[in-house]
């Protein structure tokens, strides 16, 4: 038996429901998960009504539409942004919407690029820096998933670290974030990656892709020692991606001069910048 999936909707996605309304039709087709697929929805004098027997008011459309960074999850005929605040860790999560695949909004701060590449092109450059993606491949940053369902379409298996359970509470409703719990070649783990990684036995990994939070967020994640323990579970010859952030700017500039020194330190020999992703490309 199929579960039903959650109605989850942005600007992008009520926005044909309003222009319907204004020719007057009964009737359009617009997304009921955030662009992945097309259904259609009835449209009545007072409210929407979707194929489930849900509805909303026109005002609460009219609030889903003025608002340009926030999901909203439908449910029991109201609509609630997605997002999420974590205890343990002080930090407000909430699911972005862009043309594509949403971001995550960690305390404000964006979690992929959205400037001329949507996230999901900003993930498949990361997966291209170090092509092609084959064998056991570990992802030390979750977040919503992206990097891994990229990564497991090619690989025996992908290993994926999130630091923050609360991130995932967001990834389970964000629909373009579904192959992440439902791919059996996804191994999710939960932890700080600087020490989760100490379980694993050494050159355990042909890839991996290292796409930690901000420098003020994960310090610690940019670390010579951390780089040591990558190094330590690369297989030789094996490739790894690390994230930066935009090499053109003086604070990035500076971080990848500081990344490719230790880097360096921790025993990687082959280390190269590679604009498209904002990042630098490590083989071993």
């Amino acid at each position: 038996m199929m579960t039903r999936q959650p109605i989850v909707v942005s600007h992008f996605q009520v926005e044909p429901l309003l222009a319907a309304r204004r020719r007057g039709d009964k009737l359009v087709l617009t997304s009921l998960d955030l662009g992945l697929s097309q259904t259609e929805v009835h449209l009545e004098a007072d409210r929407v009504v979707f194929p489930d027997g849900q509805w909303l008011p026109w005002a609460t459309i009219d609030e889903i539409a003025a608002n340009g960074t926030a999901c909203f999850l439908v449910a029991d005929n109201t609509a609630s942004k997605i997002q999420a605040y974590s205890e343990e860790f002080g930090r407000f999560y909430s699911l972005m919407p862009t043309a594509t695949a949403p971001t995550v909004l960690i305390s404000g701060i964006l979690m992929h690029r959205i400037k001329r590449v949507d996230p999901i092109e900003d993930t498949r450059w990361k997966i291209r820096a170090i092509a092609p993606i084959t064998d056991r491949v570990l992802d030390t940053a979750t977040g919503l998933g992206y990097t891994a369902i990229a990564a497991a379409k090619t690989a025996d298996q992908v290993v994926t670290i999130e630091l923050d359970p609360t991130v995932q509470d967001l990834a389970r409703l964000n629909p373009w974030s579904r192959d992440l719990f439902e791919n059996p070649k996804i191994e999710r783990l939960y932890g700080d990656a600087f020490d989760v990684i100490q379980n694993f036995p050494e050159n355990a990994f042909a890839r991996i892709i290292h796409d930690p939070p901000t420098f003020t967020l994960a310090g610690h994640l940019y670390s010579t020692d951390f780089y040591r323990r990558l190094y330590r579970v690369l297989k030789r010859g094996g490739r790894l991606f690390h994230y930066i952030g935009d090499p053109q700017s003086p604070s990035g500039r500076r971080t990848t001069q500081g990344v490719i020194r230790r880097l360096q330190e921790a025993g990687f020999a082959q280390v190269s910048s590679y604009l498209p992703a904002n990042g630098v490309i490590v083989r071993k």
